[in-house]
């Protein structure tokens, strides 16, 4: 008799479904979250509460049967919020323990699990450079550095270190419309924080009693220096398009229509 799982959707979650899965040696008809569970009608459902302790445990443990990168990749898929992505990552964990360090599953580019899990971290590491490259952040009259985003993958957990890193100096808030949910930093450390009530507006329809009046002016001038290195001889809309595509030119100033022309100050000279 197979089992259907359920768990809280969280990766400590999935990771408790591991242990539980190999201590009550019941290979998963499916693991799913619980609040979208689609059971099958010879499949006992199980519910797995989550533990920390033993989610801690499984994702040390799995450096007994792959490497760190391997390890990674499995959390990538997690975070690609495919539907099939807990049967991937326990179909792939099942390879590994199996052949016990013997031979280097992720290196079996001939099975398909195997494959796609290499496939979507792919993926995701894609998604995670861009949102780096294409965030923009607007200043508000608080001090705080905010941007919306829109990500095809949940990247937010992957793109926190850069951007910690890069902005230091300053409080920020980057916010997945999508998901619901942000990335705050303090000065100090980046939480992850939710939104209970309206989330945001995109960073285009912010109202501009709360930014930082000097904001348009920033935005204008990042738009001109955008105008003056382009090369009009040189443009090539379709390579341009393979690098920023355009599900992503919401986010950048230099792509938002132009409010006014940016004329610089000439110099005089005098009358006399």
């Amino acid at each position: 008799m197979t089992h259907d799982y359920t768990y809280d959707g969280s990766f400590d979650g999935l990771l408790t479904v591991l242990l539980e899965m190999y201590e009550r040696k019941v290979q998963p008809n499916s693991v799913q979250p619980a609040d979208a569970v689609q059971g099958g009608l010879f499949t006992a459902t199980v519910p797995i509460q989550t533990n920390e302790e033993k989610a801690e445990r499984v994702w040390k443990g799995m450096l007994k049967y792959m490497d760190n990168d391997t390890r990674t990749k499995l959390y990538h898929v997690f975070l690609s919020e495919r539907p099939d992505r807990e049967m991937l990552i326990c179909r792939f964990v099942q390879q590994a323990v199996t052949a016990r360090g013997r031979v280097d599953v992720s290196e079996n580019y001939a099975d398909d699990t195997v494959r796609l899990v290499h496939h979507i971290s792919q993926q995701l590491g894609r998604e995670k450079h861009r949102m780096e490259a294409f965030v923009r952040f607007e200043k508000t009259s608080e001090e705080l550095f905010h941007a919306t985003i829109e990500p095809d993958f949940d990247v937010l957990p992957l793109i926190a270190p850069h951007f910690t890193k890069r902005y230091a100096d300053q409080r920020w808030l980057i916010f997945d419309q999508r998901r619901r949910y942000g990335l705050y930093y303090d000065l100090a450390r980046t939480d992850i924080v939710e939104f209970e009530t309206e989330a945001p507006q995109r960073r285009t329809d912010v109202s501009a009693t709360v930014l930082d009046e000097r904001e348009p002016l920033f935005k204008l001038l990042w738009q001109t220096y955008f105008d003056h290195a382009n090369i009009p001889e040189r443009k090539n809309l379709k390579l341009h398009r393979r690098h920023i595509p355009l599900r992503y030119w919401k986010y950048l100033s230099e792509k938002q229509p132009r409010e006014q022309r940016f004329e610089p100050i000439k110099n005089k000279r005098s009358s006399l």
